[in-house]
């Protein structure tokens, strides 16, 4: 390896890091739910969702990416600039309740996980879990930050990966079904879940953020330069998502749907798989959702206090008292359903089917912005990603109408 190839590799391990932040925010305990429920009900049937989502988000998380390089500013500040009051304010509002049903799905996931490792009630896991999250982000420099999310993402993809090897799945099976589309009234409404906990509007908003903790410049040619790096970035962790999200389908449908097993809930997918599959497959499942409730409410909470803070147009600032009311003020809802005791494996689905219906109110501003020359710059969409990206938000919406009319109909769940 000459010496320009190996700067440009110490370069990239620099710049290595926003898109992995991101990745943790599609393998949280929502996308356990769907995940668990996809492949225990459906077999491997619902892997090509995981495939279809991570392509999609590939190109969205790369365009949201690049608004945040192109104008330096982020998805939430550009809309609250630059669209009329009244569709800033409804896109805002929006955007809030799905930054809550995403702390619903993270908190009742580390909830759930500290049940399961130590015996903790439920109230007292969600309640640990906003301990961490609080913690982490007032105390803790990016940098910093970004470390222990990686580490995090590593526990959570070995241990899925080691499982993988436990359950010995069907392995033609699974690579027909990753590529091959299998889509009905009845499992619409978790391949609905499931695209919404991959395609998280949150993440979107999230990653035109984070992408500013790499300064490189603000001109054209410094721009393009860290767009390429970017790409390598973004498409790296995406790739790291989708195993580990197709990961839990495998294990799903490896143990729970070859054996009938009908899971009702995360606890009991964690009690069924030790005996089916041993106890470290137990150990292992619940020691990866401690880590994906905590390592996935941090970065849910950034996204928050970047949505809250962007859309009323105030600093953000870890000093002020709204960054730190901005934390944790949608995971009230979180403990309430906690204490009301709702069935949690459903409000998790649930949560997912609120995410990816408010995609389309996420997805049509970025990719008006992204197209504007006045925006953009030298880095506005071409026609190609622009015309991928109409038919992805086409998509997104024809599915939720579908959703909307199987559930009215008695189809979905």
């Amino acid at each position: 390896m000459n010496s320009d190839r190996r700067e440009w590799f110490r370069v990239l391990l620099r710049f290595l890091g926003p898109g992995f932040l991101v990745t943790v925010g599609f393998i949280d305990p929502g996308n356990w739910a769907t995940n668990i429920a996809g492949g225990a009900e459906f077999g491997y049937d619902l892997l090509w969702v995981i495939t279809l989502s991570t392509l999609m988000l590939i190109l969205i998380q790369n365009m949201s990416a690049r608004l945040g390089i192109a104008t330096g500013k982020s998805l939430a500040v550009n809309i609250r600039e630059r669209f009329p009051r009244h569709i800033s304010a409804l896109i805002g509002i929006t955007i809030v309740a799905a930054c809550a049903a995403t702390d619903v799905a993270e908190l009742l996931g580390g909830a759930i996980g500290f049940r399961l490792l130590f015996g903790f009630p439920l109230w007292l896991g969600a309640f640990i879990t906003v301990i961490f999250e609080v913690f982490f982000i007032v105390t803790q420099r990016y940098h910093q930050l970004e470390k222990i999310i990686l580490a995090f993402l590593g526990i959570i993809s070995i241990s899925y990966i080691i499982e993988l090897f436990i359950v010995k799945p069907d392995w033609s099976t699974v690579i027909y079904s990753t590529v091959v589309p299998k889509i009905n009234s009845k499992n619409i409404y978790i391949a609905m879940g499931i695209l919404g906990a991959v395609v998280m509007p949150h993440n979107i908003f999230l990653h035109s953020n984070v992408i500013h903790s790499r300064k490189w410049g603000m001109t054209e040619e410094e721009k393009k330069k860290m767009v390429k790096f970017e790409k390598i970035d973004t498409s790296l962790a995406m790739l790291l998502g989708w195993i580990v999200n197709s990961a839990m389908i495998i294990v799903a449908a490896a143990v729970f749907f070859k054996n009938g097993i009908i899971v009702n809930s995360i606890h009991q997918a964690a009690q069924t798989l030790v005996p089916l599959a041993g106890h470290l497959a137990g150990f292992l499942f619940a020691l990866a959702l401690v880590s994906a409730g905590i390592s996935s409410s941090i970065t849910s909470s950034m996204a928050e206090v970047n949505v809250v803070t962007g859309f009323l147009g105030k600093p953000e600032d870890p000093r002020t008292i709204l960054y730190k009311i901005a934390t944790f003020i949608t995971a009230i809802p979180s403990f309430l359903i906690i204490i009301s005791g709702i069935d949690t494996f459903k409000i998790l689905i649930l949560s997912q089917v609120i995410l990816s219906i408010q995609l389309p109110f996420t997805l049509i501003p970025l990719l008006i912005l992204c197209r504007k020359k006045e925006v953009m710059g030298g880095l506005r969409s071409k026609n190609i990603e622009f015309t991928l990206a109409i038919l992805i938000s086409a998509v997104v919406i024809v599915l939720n109408i579908y959703l909307l009319y199987t559930t009215l109909t008695g189809g979905g769940v």
